[in-house]
Protein backbone atom coordinates (compact mmCIF):
# COMPACT_ATOMS: atom_id res chain seq x y z
CA UNK A 1 0.00 0.00 0.00
CA UNK A 2 1.51 3.40 -0.92
CA UNK A 3 2.27 5.80 1.90
CA UNK A 4 -0.21 8.58 2.60
CA UNK A 5 0.78 11.90 1.03
CA UNK A 6 2.57 14.30 3.34
CA UNK A 7 2.37 18.05 3.50
CA UNK A 8 5.73 19.68 2.75
CA UNK A 9 7.36 21.45 5.65
CA UNK A 10 6.18 25.08 5.77
CA UNK A 11 8.70 27.73 4.84
CA UNK A 12 8.13 29.54 8.13
CA UNK A 13 7.02 27.37 11.08
CA UNK A 14 5.60 29.34 13.98
CA UNK A 15 8.27 30.66 16.36
CA UNK A 16 9.24 28.56 19.35
CA UNK A 17 7.78 30.44 22.31
CA UNK A 18 8.11 29.66 26.01
CA UNK A 19 4.77 31.39 26.60
CA UNK A 20 1.44 30.03 25.31
CA UNK A 21 0.23 31.68 22.09
CA UNK A 22 -3.21 32.45 23.55
CA UNK A 23 -5.68 31.40 26.21
CA UNK A 24 -8.27 28.63 26.55
CA UNK A 25 -11.35 30.18 28.20
CA UNK A 26 -13.60 27.18 27.43
CA UNK A 27 -11.40 24.10 27.76
CA UNK A 28 -12.36 20.68 26.47
CA UNK A 29 -10.03 19.05 29.01
CA UNK A 30 -8.13 20.20 32.08
CA UNK A 31 -5.35 18.39 33.91
CA UNK A 32 -2.04 18.91 35.66
CA UNK A 33 1.28 17.34 34.72
CA UNK A 34 3.50 16.88 37.79
CA UNK A 35 7.05 15.65 38.53
CA UNK A 36 8.09 15.31 34.90
CA UNK A 37 11.40 13.95 33.65
CA UNK A 38 12.26 14.89 30.06
CA UNK A 39 14.75 12.55 28.34
CA UNK A 40 15.59 13.34 24.72
CA UNK A 41 17.68 11.80 21.96
CA UNK A 42 18.66 13.46 18.67
CA UNK A 43 17.75 11.45 15.56
CA UNK A 44 17.81 11.82 11.81
CA UNK A 45 14.48 13.28 10.59
CA UNK A 46 14.37 10.64 7.84
CA UNK A 47 14.26 7.90 10.49
CA UNK A 48 11.06 9.17 12.11
CA UNK A 49 9.21 10.79 9.19
CA UNK A 50 7.33 7.53 8.36
CA UNK A 51 6.02 7.44 11.96
CA UNK A 52 4.22 10.80 11.77
CA UNK A 53 0.59 11.43 10.75
CA UNK A 54 -0.23 12.48 7.19
CA UNK A 55 0.03 16.24 6.78
CA UNK A 56 2.97 16.60 9.15
CA UNK A 57 6.75 16.32 8.89
CA UNK A 58 9.49 16.16 11.53
CA UNK A 59 10.13 19.46 13.28
CA UNK A 60 13.86 20.16 13.37
CA UNK A 61 16.40 22.33 15.12
CA UNK A 62 19.78 22.71 13.42
CA UNK A 63 19.00 19.75 11.17
CA UNK A 64 18.05 17.27 13.90
CA UNK A 65 14.75 16.13 15.31
CA UNK A 66 14.21 14.38 18.65
CA UNK A 67 12.67 11.41 20.38
CA UNK A 68 11.35 12.11 23.88
CA UNK A 69 10.69 9.74 26.79
CA UNK A 70 8.65 11.61 29.40
CA UNK A 71 7.51 9.95 32.64
CA UNK A 72 5.36 12.00 35.03
CA UNK A 73 2.25 12.09 37.22
CA UNK A 74 -1.06 12.97 35.62
CA UNK A 75 -3.25 14.78 38.16
CA UNK A 76 -7.01 15.39 38.20
CA UNK A 77 -8.08 15.07 34.58
CA UNK A 78 -11.37 16.95 34.12
CA UNK A 79 -13.87 17.55 31.30
CA UNK A 80 -14.99 21.01 30.26
CA UNK A 81 -15.07 23.21 33.38
CA UNK A 82 -15.93 20.40 35.79
CA UNK A 83 -13.53 19.69 38.69
CA UNK A 84 -10.79 17.19 37.96
CA UNK A 85 -11.41 13.60 39.03
CA UNK A 86 -9.21 12.70 42.04
CA UNK A 87 -8.82 8.91 41.55
CA UNK A 88 -9.57 7.95 37.95
CA UNK A 89 -8.05 11.25 36.80
CA UNK A 90 -4.76 10.89 38.71
CA UNK A 91 -2.14 8.30 37.73
CA UNK A 92 1.44 7.79 36.56
CA UNK A 93 2.06 8.09 32.83
CA UNK A 94 5.02 7.69 30.48
CA UNK A 95 4.96 8.81 26.87
CA UNK A 96 7.21 8.35 23.86
CA UNK A 97 6.90 11.36 21.60
CA UNK A 98 8.19 12.85 18.36
CA UNK A 99 8.25 16.46 17.14
CA UNK A 100 6.05 17.59 14.27
CA UNK A 101 5.06 20.61 12.20
CA UNK A 102 2.10 20.86 9.83
CA UNK A 103 1.42 22.80 6.64
CA UNK A 104 0.10 25.79 8.60
CA UNK A 105 3.34 26.03 10.58
CA UNK A 106 1.89 24.70 13.84
CA UNK A 107 4.52 22.92 15.89
CA UNK A 108 3.42 19.99 18.00
CA UNK A 109 4.20 16.58 19.38
CA UNK A 110 3.16 13.17 18.10
CA UNK A 111 2.68 10.50 20.73
CA UNK A 112 3.90 7.10 19.62
CA UNK A 113 2.81 5.55 22.93
CA UNK A 114 1.33 6.63 26.24
CA UNK A 115 1.48 4.17 29.13
CA UNK A 116 -0.88 4.85 32.05
CA UNK A 117 -1.91 2.94 35.16
CA UNK A 118 -5.70 3.54 35.05
CA UNK A 119 -7.67 1.27 32.71
CA UNK A 120 -10.77 3.47 32.25
CA UNK A 121 -8.84 6.59 31.11
CA UNK A 122 -6.82 4.36 28.76
CA UNK A 123 -10.01 2.97 27.21
CA UNK A 124 -11.60 6.43 26.86
CA UNK A 125 -8.48 7.97 25.28
CA UNK A 126 -8.15 5.12 22.79
CA UNK A 127 -11.82 5.17 21.76
CA UNK A 128 -12.64 8.90 21.85
CA UNK A 129 -9.32 10.40 20.71
CA UNK A 130 -7.62 7.42 19.02
CA UNK A 131 -4.52 8.04 21.12
CA UNK A 132 -2.10 5.10 21.53
CA UNK A 133 -2.64 4.62 25.27
CA UNK A 134 -1.63 1.37 26.98
CA UNK A 135 -2.56 0.01 30.38
CA UNK A 136 0.55 -0.56 32.48
CA UNK A 137 1.73 -1.28 36.01
CA UNK A 138 3.40 1.96 37.03
CA UNK A 139 4.85 3.81 40.00
CA UNK A 140 6.56 7.11 40.77
CA UNK A 141 8.69 7.00 43.93
CA UNK A 142 10.86 9.58 45.66
CA UNK A 143 13.83 8.40 47.66
CA UNK A 144 16.12 11.06 49.08
CA UNK A 145 17.01 13.42 46.25
CA UNK A 146 16.03 11.06 43.41
CA UNK A 147 12.77 10.16 41.64
CA UNK A 148 12.22 6.73 40.05
CA UNK A 149 9.56 6.06 37.43
CA UNK A 150 8.70 2.44 36.58
CA UNK A 151 6.35 1.00 33.97
CA UNK A 152 5.48 -2.49 32.70
CA UNK A 153 2.86 -2.80 29.98
CA UNK A 154 -0.23 -4.97 30.42
CA UNK A 155 -2.03 -4.30 27.14
CA UNK A 156 -3.55 -3.96 24.65
CA UNK A 157 -1.24 -5.65 22.22
CA UNK A 158 2.03 -7.34 23.19
CA UNK A 159 2.68 -7.21 26.92
CA UNK A 160 5.90 -6.42 28.74
CA UNK A 161 7.26 -3.21 27.20
CA UNK A 162 8.91 -1.49 30.14
CA UNK A 163 10.86 1.45 31.46
CA UNK A 164 12.76 2.26 34.62
CA UNK A 165 14.08 5.81 34.85
CA UNK A 166 15.75 7.48 37.86
CA UNK A 167 16.70 11.15 37.86
CA UNK A 168 18.20 13.51 40.41
CA UNK A 169 16.69 16.99 39.94
CA UNK A 170 19.11 19.90 40.25
CA UNK A 171 19.06 23.67 40.11
CA UNK A 172 16.38 25.75 38.40
CA UNK A 173 17.30 26.87 34.87
CA UNK A 174 16.95 30.63 34.74
CA UNK A 175 17.52 30.99 31.00
CA UNK A 176 16.69 27.78 29.08
CA UNK A 177 18.59 27.21 25.86
CA UNK A 178 17.03 27.22 22.40
CA UNK A 179 17.06 23.41 22.49
CA UNK A 180 15.39 23.27 25.91
CA UNK A 181 12.61 25.56 24.73
CA UNK A 182 12.26 23.56 21.50
CA UNK A 183 11.80 20.29 23.42
CA UNK A 184 9.35 21.53 26.04
CA UNK A 185 7.42 24.58 24.74
CA UNK A 186 4.85 22.69 22.66
CA UNK A 187 1.36 24.11 22.36
CA UNK A 188 -0.45 21.22 20.71
CA UNK A 189 -0.29 17.68 19.44
CA UNK A 190 -0.95 16.04 16.09
CA UNK A 191 -2.72 12.69 15.86
CA UNK A 192 -4.67 10.61 13.36
CA UNK A 193 -8.30 9.94 14.25
CA UNK A 194 -11.28 8.79 12.20
CA UNK A 195 -9.44 9.16 8.91
CA UNK A 196 -8.14 12.68 9.57
CA UNK A 197 -5.07 14.25 11.09
CA UNK A 198 -6.06 16.60 13.89
CA UNK A 199 -4.30 19.25 15.93
CA UNK A 200 -5.26 19.52 19.61
CA UNK A 201 -4.08 22.85 21.10
CA UNK A 202 -3.14 23.36 24.75
CA UNK A 203 -2.11 26.20 27.02
CA UNK A 204 -0.28 26.25 30.33
CA UNK A 205 2.11 28.50 32.26
CA UNK A 206 5.75 28.71 31.23
CA UNK A 207 7.61 25.54 32.19
CA UNK A 208 9.67 25.71 35.40
CA UNK A 209 12.69 23.69 34.22
CA UNK A 210 15.53 22.20 36.27
CA UNK A 211 18.77 20.50 35.36
CA UNK A 212 18.64 16.77 36.11
CA UNK A 213 21.18 14.00 36.44
CA UNK A 214 20.21 10.71 34.83
CA UNK A 215 20.96 8.02 37.41
CA UNK A 216 19.36 5.09 35.56
CA UNK A 217 17.58 4.49 32.28
CA UNK A 218 16.55 0.95 31.30
CA UNK A 219 13.72 0.89 28.79
CA UNK A 220 12.38 -0.59 25.60
CA UNK A 221 9.35 1.68 25.15
CA UNK A 222 11.12 3.61 22.39
CA UNK A 223 11.82 0.41 20.45
CA UNK A 224 8.22 -0.76 21.00
CA UNK A 225 7.09 2.61 19.62
CA UNK A 226 8.84 1.97 16.31
CA UNK A 227 12.28 3.54 16.89
CA UNK A 228 14.54 0.89 15.40
CA UNK A 229 17.79 2.90 15.56
CA UNK A 230 19.76 2.45 18.82
CA UNK A 231 19.47 5.72 20.72
CA UNK A 232 22.52 5.66 23.02
CA UNK A 233 22.75 8.27 25.76
CA UNK A 234 20.19 11.10 25.83
CA UNK A 235 21.43 14.53 24.77
CA UNK A 236 19.11 16.34 27.19
CA UNK A 237 17.80 15.42 30.66
CA UNK A 238 15.46 17.88 32.41
CA UNK A 239 13.03 17.90 35.31
CA UNK A 240 9.96 20.03 36.03
CA UNK A 241 7.70 20.10 39.10
CA UNK A 242 4.86 20.62 36.65
CA UNK A 243 2.12 22.86 35.24
CA UNK A 244 -1.69 23.03 35.03
CA UNK A 245 -2.90 22.45 31.45
CA UNK A 246 -6.02 23.35 29.45
CA UNK A 247 -6.85 21.71 26.11
CA UNK A 248 -9.00 23.34 23.45
CA UNK A 249 -11.09 21.47 20.91
CA UNK A 250 -9.22 19.71 18.09
CA UNK A 251 -9.09 21.06 14.55
CA UNK A 252 -8.61 19.00 11.40
CA UNK A 253 -5.68 19.65 9.08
Amino acid sequence: MPAAPRTPAPADPEPVSAEPPGSTPRPLLTQSWLDLAFLHWAVDPADVAPLLPAGTVPDTLDGATYVGLVPFRMHRVGWLRLPGVPYLGSFPETNVRLYSVDGDGRRGVVFRSLDASRLIPVAVARSAFRLPYYWSRMAVRRRGDTITYTSSRRGPGPRGAYSRVTVRPGERIQEPSALEHFLTARWGMHNSAFGHTRYLPNTHPRWPLHRAELVECDEDLTRAAGLATPLGDPVSVLYSPGVAVRFARPVSL
